[in-house]
């Protein structure tokens, strides 16, 4: 019978989670379920500097730079690297728009202490953060800017669709759209809503400031959880931008093993007890072991039927039409990295060895 109760809860979640995805593609303007609809005002008034942390030129340094360079409005984008020699910095100089900073700031975060330096170096009122990596289309300035004037509204984040140039990659990137996605979407529908994610994040610099910069969190591996976290302690909302952006996966089944522990781990440090119920989202898993084959083939059904609206019909990843087969075994994948990533205080970051304390730390 409990056993039973935990598949029904399980099969609850797949359903709930199909109702936010349809909810956050209504076109309504203006805040629901965490999520601002509708095309946005313009507010282009809005001085804006675009903060990028880079190293190296793996993944799609160029096409996210040239997604940047066709961004609609007045806005200053700075490219931050820690030596010149980087090779990223030839790319970079290849778009006009684009300014290179070295950044010499040395804390246990690195792309923290890159952060600081280029925060120092940007001119503007409205500050966005985003990974190397990502895609953005040419409104993304409107789109991920409008509710800040909203005074309530402290930070901007996004959606993202991850893109894979291998086999290993395309299958990681499956749970992007398919299970980090909608968890997402329920997380917001139900007030969840002090995190915020690298893929976008927009914020003034005046609430920057009153939680003492990226300084106040330069020794944390979760540097987007910490920043969303604390711009909402100030009694601000963060919300979700009404546009996917797009990243880049890579690497081999190692480097996607390594990766999502990483994850996992990190999720686990910043939000301890909300990743003890994730299981309850896995429902794969209990279909399999469900004492009523019945009832398991419509906990599958149902999983496959979020899959579809997810990954398809909100974040419209080709791969899960292509690909959409192997979402059962991707669901088995990510309940083996949650029970790994329960226990362990270590990730590989960028070929580094980073140990973490029980608050996210990264110890010395």
């Amino acid at each position: 019978m409990i056993l039973l109760i935990i598949c029904a809860v399980a099969a609850g979640y797949q359903l709930f989670a199909i109702m936010s995805c349809l909810d956050a593609s209504w076109k309504t303007r203006g805040m629901r379920g965490g999520v601002w609809r509708g095309r946005p005002p313009r507010v282009r008034q809005m001085l804006i500097s675009i903060l990028k942390p880079v190293r190296g030129t793996d993944g799609n340094l160029e096409a996210a730079l040239g997604s940047h360079s066709k961004l609609q409005g007045d806005y200053e984008l700075l490219c931050g690297v820690s030596s010149l020699d980087d090779p990223a910095v030839a790319v970079i100089r290849k778009f006009p728009k684009a300014r290179v900073i070295q950044c010499s700031t040395v804390t246990p975060n690195a792309k923290v202490g890159v952060l600081i330096d280029l925060m120092k170096a940007a001119r503007r009122d409205i500050i966005i953060v985003n990974d190397s990596d990502i895609c953005v289309e040419p409104d993304y300035l409107d789109r991920v800017t409008a509710p800040l004037a909203d005074p309530q509204v402290g930070l901007v984040t996004c959606l993202y669709r991850a893109v894979g140039d291998t086999f290993a990659a395309r299958f990681e990137a499956l749970g992007v759209s398919t299970d980090f996605a909608p968890s997402t979407l329920v997380a917001r529908l139900v007030g969840v809503d002090e995190f915020a994610m690298g893929s976008t994040l927009a914020f003034r610099r005046a609430d920057a400031e009153k939680i003492g910069g990226f300084e106040s969190f330069a020794d944390y591996l979760a540097d987007d959880y910490q920043l969303g976290h604390r711009i909402h302690s100030l009694g601000l909302k963060c919300v979700l931008a009404d546009t996917i952006v797009e990243t880049h996966l890579g690497g081999s089944w190692v480097d996607v093993w390594r990766h999502q522990v990483r994850w996992a781990r990190t999720i686990r440090v910043s939000k301890f007890w909300g990743y003890l119920g994730l299981p309850v989202t896995f429902a794969t898993v209990w279909a399999l072991v469900c004492p009523n084959w019945h009832f398991g083939l419509a906990i599958l059904a149902t999983r496959m039927a979020m899959a579809i609206v997810a990954g398809w019909f909100k974040m419209r990843s080709i791969d899960v039409l292509k690909l959409f087969w192997l979402i059962p075994a991707r669901d088995l994948f990510g309940a083996a990295v949650w029970a790994v990533g329960l226990f362990g205080n270590t990730v590989v970051w960028r070929g580094r060895m980073l140990h973490l304390d029980q608050d996210g730390r990264i110890k010395a």
